[in-house]
């Protein structure tokens, strides 16, 4: 069975960096592309950040430049680090990956930017 467990959320101010890291189990990792979806507070859940197997990598318009998502393909986990981090980066984070013909999601991670 796929499972996904994401760490590292919390509180940070305006400015701040925090780095996500997501570690998936149950599937041949290196073989699938992962991802970071977020969804702020009354607004739907939005693909964030891409990576595939080999390390191409895909962000939404609002995040590139201050985020980066990476992965270890030894230890089986996709990392999202988020650099200037803004109030409207609050959000649930969630790491996703398509398997064996099926979505998977964890449960995610809370981020909140504020003063």
């Amino acid at each position: 069975q796929v499972r996904l467990v994401e760490s590292g959320g919390g509180l940070v101010q305006p400015g701040g960096s925090l780095r996500l890291s997501c570690v998936a189990s149950g599937l041949t990792f290196r073989l699938h592309t992962m991802n970071w979806y977020r969804q702020g507070p009354g607004k739907e859940r939005e693909l964030t950040a891409s990576i595939t197997g080999d390390g191409a990598t895909n962000y939404a318009d609002s995040v590139k430049g201050r985020f980066t998502i990476s992965r270890d393909n030894i230890w089986n986990r996709v990392y999202l680090q988020m650099d200037s981090l803004k109030p409207e980066d609050t959000a649930v984070y969630f790491c996703n990956v398509n398997a064996r013909g099926n979505v998977f999601w964890g449960k995610g991670t809370r981020v909140t930017v504020s003063s």
